[in-house]
């Protein structure tokens, strides 16, 4: 069941931890951070760290459980689209005559019943996470739009509202972030500190393997679109309240951002690697970088090509790293061999003589 291997413990534990992909990717952060404070007017005021929590908050939601799906070896491009159709529920609902309590519960509801239909596609029938995704990412943005059509539900009460924007005392922080240490927690210990997680690494190093050491993997990956679903509504209704508006194209894109995130974040696409400090670092790297190059009028279109050009790095690191090692190990294995001939060679010699 555990993933843990001798060679693991080959190293001191200092390496373990500091010379890895996530701790490569904090410490980038935390330059980036340095260096736009240093560089950039006003990008250390409060106003600054707020709007750049908020922006990124929803990324910040939905890369929890989408860590736990890639890791397994599977994707989710849905969530964009649960995050509208959650949007849309909240809207038609409270617009409806339910109190907004109850709206907020159909919301979530909607988004978790849209992650056991990936889930029951996926897991139970066995269909590829890929296909499908992008079946439902159409399905759902399609009910969405189809629900509301061009209009938009802004009357939203603003005691509700008030709560996507209002911050802890005056640290600058929103109010979201408690949510989001909650969950991150949750997240956390699941996937780090628990049989189900050791069960998620299991499932994306050998799913057959996996299956024939006890873990269920129907039931592990159906948990986790049902996890994603519910989460990524969850972070509609914080979208809607932020923007004090129901659309049926909020968040369109999301999706795209947040796999960059995960990936960006040291998780593999094959699947098996990957940790949530990381994936949170990377979240953070992101919206950092997004923020200061606003702030230096550099338009969304160039952004766009650094952070894709990250992300192409960061993917491409990994690959050439291990062949850094591969490399490494065959030539410490030659000059042993090497040693070892004239070792042999010299004792022969003396030996003769």
């Amino acid at each position: 069941m555990t993933t843990t291997t001798y060679p693991d413990f080959a190293q001191p534990a200092w390496r373990r931890w500091l010379l890895t992909r996530e701790s490569a990717m904090i410490a980038l952060v935390l330059a980036t951070v340095a260096y736009a404070i240093a560089s950039i007017d006003n990008f250390a005021g409060p106003l600054t760290l707020t709007y750049l929590l908020l922006d990124i908050a929803p990324i910040l939601l939905i890369a929890l459980p989408m860590t736990l799906i890639i890791v397994t070896g599977e994707i989710d491009l849905s969530v964009g689209s649960v995050v509208g159709l959650s949007s849309v529920l909240l809207g038609v609902t409270y617009q409806a005559g339910v109190p907004m309590a109850w709206a907020l519960v159909v919301a979530i509801l909607g988004g978790a019943l849209c992650g056991a239909l990936n889930g029951y596609l996926i897991a139970h029938l066995g269909l590829p996470s890929l296909a499908v995704t992008i079946g439902t990412l159409a399905l759902f943005r399609g009910l969405a739009v189809g629900l509301l059509g061009t209009t938009a539900v802004t009357d939203f009460p603003d005691s509700w509202t008030d709560l996507a924007t209002n911050e802890i005392g005056g640290t600058g922080i929103p109010l979201v972030m408690i949510a989001f240490v909650v969950l991150a927690v949750a997240f956390a210990v699941l996937l780090h500190f628990s049989t189900f997680g050791r069960g998620v690494y299991d499932i994306g190093l050998n799913s057959e393997a996996a299956h024939f050491t006890g873990v269920n993997v129907r039931r592990t990956k159906f948990i986790l679109y049902v996890l994603a679903g519910a989460v990524s509504a969850f972070a509609g209704v914080f979208y809607t309240f932020r923007f004090g508006s129901a659309r049926g194209d909020n968040a369109t894109g999301l999706e795209l951002q947040v796999i960059a995130a995960v990936l960006l974040g040291g998780v593999s696409i094959f699947g098996g690697r990957g940790r949530l400090h990381g994936v949170i670092a990377g979240v953070l790297l992101i919206g950092v970088l997004s923020s200061a190059l606003r702030l230096e009028s550099v338009t969304v279109n160039v952004i766009n090509i650094i952070i894709g050009v990250l992300l192409v790095a960061s993917v491409m690191s990994t690959n050439l790293l291990a062949a850094f090692r591969r490399a490494t190990a065959s030539w410490k294995r030659s000059t042993a061999q090497s040693n070892a001939t004239a070792t042999g060679a010299e004792s022969s010699r003396k030996a003769h003589v």
